[in-house]
């Protein structure tokens, strides 16, 4: 497909992924293998990680800086168990005012440093009337709301370097990162669900009406969140594995603070899962130092 000029001014380049991965590449000489999206108020399992650096969003190139209230910032460079990767502390959301192309440019830093694997987590709003607030639900589909509303990650031109124009998205969660989470699940005697995640844009909650018709969908669980990053790494070639917090069952009136709360309160059993799922997460032996 040709490019038109006229529309790359409007769309990060590789030259901007280039520059942030470069910066985050001085700050170590071993090549992450996993990355790590801690979403709202989930950023203490960061603790998890035997951290080489700590580097604030604000002095990476063309990164996004984060400004909703339970992320903190701060991208994590260091080791969890026996494997050496990335742990974002906070992200970035499409309702914050960035482009979508901005919301990407992290997994695709990630790409270029040579992230295999990313887990996704993020804080939502149970559908699922069998759930409740508090459980974890491993992501086996989503429904890309966003996406079919015209805000989807790849529009504009497309990148060859990372991926097609037109990508499947018929398996975006990886079937056994999904049975290794089980797994670990199941030897930390945590309970997890699993099912379908919904991202709507926000930064309003929903209406009653609006569940009812997420619910008529199929969606088991709604956010604001994760969708963009998933199919910028599914695009990219990256295995994924999506967690979504239960944070509330969408019963009463909601407030951000409360969610985060409520988060906090998950972020325990988030860790004791993470901690079990990287001792069980193959070490890549392909992987090269810089």
């Amino acid at each position: 497909m040709k490019k038109n000029p006229r529309l790359l001014d409007s769309f990060l380049s590789m030259v901007e992924y280039e520059q942030a991965s470069a910066y985050i590449r001085s700050w170590t000489n071993r090549q992450p293998e996993f990355g790590l999206i801690l979403g709202s108020g989930l950023g203490q399992a960061s603790s998890i990680m035997k951290d080489d650096a700590i580097i604030p969003y604000a002095d990476i190139p063309h990164w996004p800086i984060s400004t909703v209230l339970g992320h903190e910032g701060r991208l994590h460079l260091g080791s969890i168990g026996n494997h050496f990767g990335i742990v974002m502390e906070g992200r970035v959301h499409y309702l914050e005012g960035y482009r979508m192309g901005q919301v990407a440019l992290p997994v695709r830093v990630m790409k270029l440093l040579g992230v295999k694997n990313l887990i996704i987590t993020n804080a939502a709003g149970g559908l699922n009337q069998s759930f409740k607030g508090g459980d974890l639900m491993l992501i086996r589909d989503h429904i890309n709301l966003l996406g079919m509303a015209g805000f989807d990650p790849l529009r504009g031109p497309n990148d060859e370097n990372f991926g097609t124009r037109y990508p499947d998205m018929s398996s975006v969660y990886d079937t056994e990162l999904l049975k290794l989470a089980h797994r670990a699940a199941k030897e930390a005697n945590l309970q997890v669900r699993e099912g379908t995640y919904i991202c709507i844009l926000g930064p309003s909650y929903s209406t009653p009406a609006d569940l009812r018709l997420l619910t008529m969908f199929g969606a088991d669980a709604v956010g604001m969140s994760t969708v963009p990053e998933a199919i910028t790494a599914h695009h990219a070639g990256i295995r994924i594995l999506g967690i979504s917090c239960i944070t509330d069952m969408n019963e009463n009136s909601l407030e951000h603070e409360a969610v985060l709360e409520s988060a906090a309160r998950i972020g325990s059993r988030l860790k004791k899962l993470l901690e079990k799922f990287f001792e069980y997460l193959p070490v890549d032996t392909n992987k090269n130092s810089h």
